[in-house]
C-alpha cells in the first residue's frame, strides 16, 4: 500500500514522502536525474540541430513538475491521484515508477498462477557477447527474434507453460561496450525436475542456435524457491542486490535500463552523450518486456494496464480513494531549491 506523509511543521513546505514501511520516498532524487538527462538531449539537440531530442528534452523537464495528492483528514496520509510523467523510455523519474508497477503486476500474476495451478518456476538469464553502439539496436532486435524461436522450440514447448520476458541493458565504460540480455521468469510442468529436466548445457546449446550465434553463449538457469513476504516497496534496493532464487520476481521486475548504465557522474560527459545517443535510438519502439502463455492469460484475465506505456500514478495495491473529506495538496517542483514545495 501507499501512503504519505507530509513534513515535520518545522520544514512542512518540503514534501517527504513515506511507505508504510517509513521508507522515505526519494522524488527529489528521480527529479534530479531526470533533469540531469533532459541536460543530455539539450546538448545532442544544439550539436545536431535535431527537434527530436528537443522534443524529448521538453517532455523530460516538464515530468513530475507538479504531484497532486488527495490528503485524509483523519491520520494525514496522502495519495497520489494526479501527475504529468513523460514516458520518455531513459527517464530516472518514469523508470522508477515503472519498476513499481511491473513488480506489482509481476507479484498479482505469480499468486494467481500459484493458486490455480501447480507449477513451477524457473528463472533465466540469456545473454549474448557485449556490441559496441552502433551495433545495439539490431543486436536487441536479434535477440527478440532469437527469443520468440527459443519458445517454440518442442524441447522448450513440452515444458514452458508461461513467461514473462524483460531485456536489460548495461554498459561496460572501460570498453564502451553494451550488454543486452533477457531476464526471464518462466513457469514450467511440474514434470521439468523429474523426466522433463532440461539441462543447463542444453540451454545454451538451444539459445546459441536460436540466435545463430558462432559461439556458445552465457546462461544462467536458477530454480525460484518460495520466500515469505516480499515489501515490493523496497524494490529500488532489492534490485540492485545479486540474482538469488527467491528473489526471482523481484530482479526480473526491474526497468530494462537503470539511469546509472545511462547517466555516470554528474556532468554532461562525451561518454554519458554516447550512453543517452546509443540507448534512445536501440530501445525506441522495442517492447521491452513481455508475457507469454500462461502469464499473459493470467495478465489480460486480470485486466491489468500496460506497464510500459499506461498509468504511472496508480502502481501500488491500494487504489480506493481516501476518506470522505479529504482535500488537495500540491507539491510543485522549485527550481531553486531543486526540492519539492508543497502548498495545500
Amino acid at each position: 500500500m501507499e501512503s504519505t506523509r507530509l513534513a515535520t511543521p518545522e520544514s512542512s513546505q518540503i514534501l517527504v514522502d513515506r511507505a508504510v514501511n517509513g521508507k522515505k520516498r526519494d522524488w527529489k532524487g528521480k527529479k534530479l536525474r531526470s533533469n540531469f538527462l533532459a541536460e543530455h538531449y539539450q546538448e545532442l539537440y544544439s550539436r545536431t540541430g535535431n527537434a527530436y531530442y528537443k522534443q524529448k528534452m521538453d517532455r523530460v523537464q516538464q515530468c513530475a513538475n507538479v504531484l497532486s495528492f488527495r490528503q485524509d483528514p483523519e491520520n494525514g496520509r496522502l495519495k497520489l491521484f494526479q501527475a504529468y510523467f513523460c514516458k520518455v523510455r531513459l527517464c530516472p523519474m518514469c523508470a522508477w515508477r515503472r519498476s513499481l508497477k511491473i513488480a506489482l503486476h509481476n507479484k498479482k500474476i505469480v499468486e494467481e498462477v500459484n493458486r490455480t495451478r501447480d507449477v513451477r518456476w524457473i528463472f533465466l538469464t540469456l545473454t549474448i557477447r557485449n556490441v559496441g553502439g552502433e551495433e545495439l539496436e539490431v543486436a536487441i532486435s536479434d535477440m527478440m527474434r532469437g527469443f520468440n524461436r527459443l519458445v517454440k522450440y518442442k524441447r522448450v514447448n513440452n515444458v514452458l507453460l508461461g513467461y514473462f520476458r524483460a531485456l536489460e541493458v548495461t554498459k561496460n565504460r572501460e570498453q564502451q561496450t553494451y550488454h543486452p540480455h533477457f531476464h526471464v521468469l518462466a513457469a514450467v510442468k511440474k514434470s521439468y525436475f523429474a523426466k522433463a529436466y532440461v539441462k543447463q548445457a542444453d540451454w545454451v546449446a538451444l539459445w546459441r542456435r536460436a540466435m545463430k550465434l558462432g559461439y556458445d553463449p552465457v546462461v544462467d538457469i536458477r530454480r525460484v524457491k518460495p520466500k515469505a513476504d516480499v515489501n515490493y516497496e523496497e524494490i529500488e534496493q532489492r534490485v540492485k542486490d545479486s540474482i538469488a532464487e527467491q528473489k526471482a520476481v523481484l530482479e526480473v521486475s526491474k526497468y530494462p535500463v537503470k539511469d546509472t548504465d545511462v547517466l555516470h557522474d554528474d556532468v554532461v560527459s562525451e561518454d554519458n552523450l554516447d550512453s543517452v545517443y546509443y540507448f534512445d535510438s536501440a530501445l525506441a519502439a522495442k517492447r521491452l518486456i513481455g508475457y507469454g502463455g500462461l502469464l499473459k492469460e493470467i495478465h489480460r484475465r486480470l485486466n491489468l494496464d500496460d506497464a510500459e506505456n499506461g498509468d504511472l500514478i496508480h502502481v501500488n495495491e491500494d487504489k480506493d480513494e481516501v476518506a470522505n473529506g479529504a482535500f488537495e495538496v500540491m507539491a510543485y517542483w522549485n527550481i531553486g531549491l531543486k526540492n519539492y514545495v508543497v502548498k495545500m
